[in-house]
């Protein structure tokens, strides 16, 4: 799908993470496979993706700064998903680093996972706490 690039924001459909948002980190179209991730793998269109699996909490004006940043925090997921299987939206997140963080080797081994599910917390976390893109963090209501 030519529409899906890297930076657009999706909705997953199906599985686990359906209903969730998530932003493409890198496209790869089945022409490009066996430049990308290798054909053999996955032969059809398919995208990484790092989303939010779990939403920060409301905050009001009453909370404390300790249990406001306890209800700040956010719990993000990263997958390699079909085409069919995402939606996208007209909305784009720009986040730096975030190629750099997750690549096809952050699958292969567990640890290497976990850090990079780290590094995109804090990315997640940082821009939540400066306001920018709160549409990105509240959950969808459908």
């Amino acid at each position: 799908m030519r529409f899906i690039k890297a930076n657009k924001v999706v909705v997953i459909l199906n599985g686990r993470y359906a209903g969730k948002k998530a932003v493409v980190v890198k496209n790869s179209n089945p022409t490009t496979c066996s430049s990308n991730l290798g054909s053999k793998e996955r032969g059809y269109g398919h995208a990484i993706v790092a989303g939010v699996e779990r939403y920060p909490l409301k905050i009001t004006k009453n909370m404390g700064k300790k249990r406001i940043a306890k209800r700040s925090k956010v719990k993000p997921f990263i997958k390699v998903i079909n085409y069919n299987h995402m939606m996208p939206t007209r909305y784009g997140l720009e986040l730096e680093n975030l190629k750099s963080v997750l690549t096809v080797d952050s699958f292969k081994e567990p640890t290497q996972r976990e850090e990079a599910k780290k590094a995109i917390k804090k990315l997640f976390e940082e821009r939540y706490n400066s306001g920018k893109n709160k549409w990105f963090f509240s959950k969808l209501r459908f």
